[in-house]
């Protein structure tokens, strides 16, 4: 199938470049429409309170549910993608988006919204995003940690514009005509999903560096493809809980996903409730996009330098640790320039979360097992999500007060991020740690040397005669291809080792 779909046959390495820049350009728009959309819409949720006749925690419901659509169907749209390949499911899930907030501009109750502009544009988003990231990972490697950088930033970058942008609309075409505009924006996903065309095939000895998914993308296949089409039956690969850097990896952001996207659905309302005009609240998102556009691409950089990399999961918790401490720091923000200090504080921890969040998960697992992988990740997540926001929003309605919500929050990302490190250093590194030399290893067994004795006591063999025929040392020419394919292999593999080293 082309156009995108199944292939049989692998790609090449991957090139660090060429299309890659147009897929990173996809990525990032996509990424800036998946992260930042949940957090725009909260623009409209006082206009929806009052109309509807609402409480916070029924509005915060839009955002989570949209985001838990975002996160618990990863697991679907790695199936889709490891069969039918990424750019339809991208174009697809272009079409749902849009349609659900198009749809969304003409409901008459909550619930009508719930399941369109969270449910059915949530699910769209989810089939664009995760994609994307399966195919960024087949064009990059050694610039890896960059392109996840850049991509990422793609989020701060439409956050900063959706959420002024949303604001002008709803003062002037009211939250039904903003609704209606949103969705003609989200059609650019499927522009997204256009570009991404998978990387030209390669030798047959490339196949187990790839996704699944990605490596079944641009070519028909051929005759003898039946064996292969059953070894590919197994669309999502359970066996990956099996490894404890993943099962510590999916514990850490569950907990961190519990509060990291708190202070920042209700920093609008907060601030509106504290007394700061309508324009400048919406502008404090703004603030955070701004800082968090710098921050993610610093951030993915200085992963990718060779004494950071291999430390990547220490980089990851210190970046959690800085998020959490940020929001217990600033639970008594009243004034507009403490909210300011507020937004440039945790736009740069935020940003420096989202910069490394995946590339962990790469250097986890490694890129074979991405597509499962982060299809479990994101299900797992989305518990997470819809417990946060809602339970967030419950606790303002109850005591009038976001003192609280700020504590719970931060305490959550800094008790995700002590477990990573921990949990890192204590479970995972040892298993890592090189064998002592010789002379420090411990005698073997009786047997062995009494075994070693008696070949040491044999007759050694004779030299080879001089005369020996020239075909029993074959030149450095004659060697199999194998024999001289052994030193790249090693060479390619490096990398790969380098960035799962603490996992």
């Amino acid at each position: 199938m082309g156009a995108g779909g199944p292939v049989e046959e692998p790609l090449a390495r991957p090139p660090d470049g060429g299309w890659g820049w147009v897929v990173l350009l996809g990525c990032f728009v996509i990424t800036g429409f998946s992260y930042a959309f949940p957090k725009a819409v909260s623009v409209y949720f006082k206009e929806l309170m009052r109309d509807f006749g609402v409480g916070y925690s029924d509005t915060a419901w839009i955002s989570s549910i949209m985001l838990a659509m975002l996160y618990g169907t990863g697991p679907v749209s790695s199936i889709l993608v490891n069969r039918f390949g990424c750019r339809p499911v991208m174009l697809v899930g272009g079409l749902l988006a849009s349609s659900g907030m198009v749809l969304a501009a003409f409901t008459t109750n909550i619930i009508e919204l719930y399941l369109t502009a969270g449910v059915l544009t949530g699910l769209g988003l989810a089939l664009n995003f995760q994609p994307s990231l399966i195919m960024l990972g087949t064009y990059f490697d050694r610039r890896r940690p960059l392109a996840n950088g850049l991509a990422a930033a793609g989020s701060p970058v439409f956050l900063s514009a959706l959420s002024p942008l949303g604001q002008v609309l709803l003062e002037r075409f009211g939250w039904r005509g903003g609704f209606l505009i949103m969705g003609g924006l989200l059609l650019n996903c499927c522009t997204c999903g256009a570009v991404m065309r998978p990387p030209a095939p390669a030798p047959a000895e490339a196949k187990e560096m790839l996704p699944l998914g990605v490596a079944e993308e641009g070519r028909a296949p051929g005759r003898g493809s039946n064996r292969k089409r059953k070894e590919r039956k197994k669309l999502l690969d359970f066996s990956i809980f099996t490894e404890r850097g993943f099962v510590v990896y999916v514990v850490a952001k569950f907990v961190l996903v519990l509060g990291l996207f708190v202070p920042a659905i209700l920093l609008v309302n907060y601030a509106k409730d504290s007394g700061v005009p309508d324009v400048e609240a919406a502008f404090l998102l703004s603030v955070i996009g701004f800082v968090d556009i710098l921050a993610r691409p610093s951030c993915g950089a200085v992963a990718g330098l060779g004494w950071v990399r291999p430390r990547v999961a220490y980089f990851f918790s210190l970046a959690m640790l800085f998020n959490g401490l940020t929001d217990v720091c600033s639970a008594r923000a009243r004034t507009y320039p403490a909210l300011v200090g507020f937004c440039v504080s945790f736009g740069l921890s935020y940003g420096m979360v989202g910069a490394l969040q995946f590339e962990v998960l790469m250097a986890t697992v490694g890129p074979r097992k991405f597509s499962s992988a982060i299809g479990l990740v994101l299900l797992v997540e989305a518990f997470a999500v819809l417990i946060g926001p809602p339970s967030a929003g419950r606790l303002v309605d109850a005591l009038q007060n976001y003192e609280i919500i700020f504590y719970l929050a931060g305490s959550e990302v800094i008790l995700s991020a002590f477990f990573l490190a921990t949990a890192t250093f204590c479970c995972l590194r040892p298993a890592e740690e090189p064998l002592p030399p010789p002379e420090l290893q411990p005698p073997a067994p009786r047997g062995d040397s009494d075994t070693e004795d008696a070949e040491a006591d044999a007759p050694e063999a004779p030299p080879p005669l001089a005369e020996a025929e020239p075909e029993s040392n074959p030149p450095m020419e004659e060697r199999g291809p194998e024999e001289e394919r052994a030193p790249e292999a090693g060479k390619g593999s490096s990398d790969e080792t380098l960035d799962r080293r603490n996992f």
